[in-house]
């Protein structure tokens, strides 16, 4: 998120005059569209991500294709799974997450144009189609809000359903830490942010969000599948008290817990968007 970082010249946005009020569980997601880095587009690092070391916890091979949208999404249940679902998902999101996913990170715009979200992870056993939910953490998106068709610079968070592969961060990573890591020096965020806040430590942990980028690499790897006028390097990251430029930001030990939490063996996706969204019908 080198790019993440806006100039004190940028124009502030009031986090007033952007809040919705209602923040019902979102009816989320149809095509899913590629979006941009942790904060931004790109991280701009001078690193090569694929040279650097990391710490790869045990668990399967990572997926070498992003569950994205509709048509693209190789590894999306046929139907809906029985039992009790996500709550708040419509029926196009829920075809999209993989038969074989037992967690699933929700994230609720308060609207379309809201930079205010709200994030629950949702959990099933071995065996269950019932979705037991975590707990709720606040959380910003980017500052213009949401799009599903994002592109570089639009400030805007892609909605759709995407898988969570990688990791890493500045610090190392927090013990139990299963996805792969790259403990990095590369994560830095420089500037300020969108209202002039500071954004010194977001990058202390972060996760990728496999959109426009190459599962299997390190959040940092500069890969955009779907060219770059998508954007990419969006990521979840450590909340810097404003909204971001395309990622989803958390309070630093929400990140740690979900990195903690978040298991490679059981598939995790995010699941993304404003409430209230209706995708239009699939083909």
């Amino acid at each position: 998120m080198a790019r993440h970082a806006q100039s004190r010249a940028r124009t502030r946005l009031s986090r007033r005059s952007k809040a919705v009020g209602g923040l019902a569980l979102s009816t989320l997601v149809g095509t899913a569209l590629w979006a941009w880095p942790a904060s931004g587009d790109d991280h701009n690092s001078a690193t090569d991500a694929k040279s650097t070391t990391s710490s790869t916890a045990s668990g399967p091979d990572t997926p070498r294709v992003p569950v994205s949208a509709a048509k693209s999404a190789p590894n999306a249940a046929p139907n809906p799974p029985a039992g009790r679902p996500v709550p708040g998902l419509s029926d196009a999101a829920r075809k999209r997450i993989p038969a074989d996913s037992r967690q699933v990170l929700v994230v609720t715009g308060k609207g379309m144009d809201s930079f205010e979200s709200r994030v629950v992870l949702y959990t099933r056993e071995e065996g269950s189609d019932d979705w037991e939910p975590g707990p709720t953490w606040s959380a910003h998106n980017a500052a213009h809000g949401w799009t599903d068709d994002h592109h570089y610079g639009d400030l805007r968070s892609p909605i759709g359903v995407f898988s969570l592969t990688d990791a890493g961060g500045l610090l190392d990573a927090p013990g139990d830490t299963k996805l792969p890591y790259d403990h990095n020096t590369s994560f830095v965020a420089d500037g300020t942010g969108v209202e002039g806040e500071p954004l010194a430590g977001a990058f202390d942990y972060v996760i990728a969000i496999n959109y426009n980028r190459e599962p299997g690499t390190s959040p940092l790897d500069q890969q955009r599948p779907w060219g770059d006028a998508k954007g990419g390097g969006v990521w979840l990251h450590v909340d810097h008290d404003g909204p971001t430029q395309g990622c989803v930001s958390l309070k630093p030990k929400v990140m740690q817990e979900l990195l903690r939490t978040l298991d490679p063996g059981l598939h995790p996706v995010i699941v993304m968007g404003p409430a209230g969204y209706r995708p239009p019908a699939d083909d």
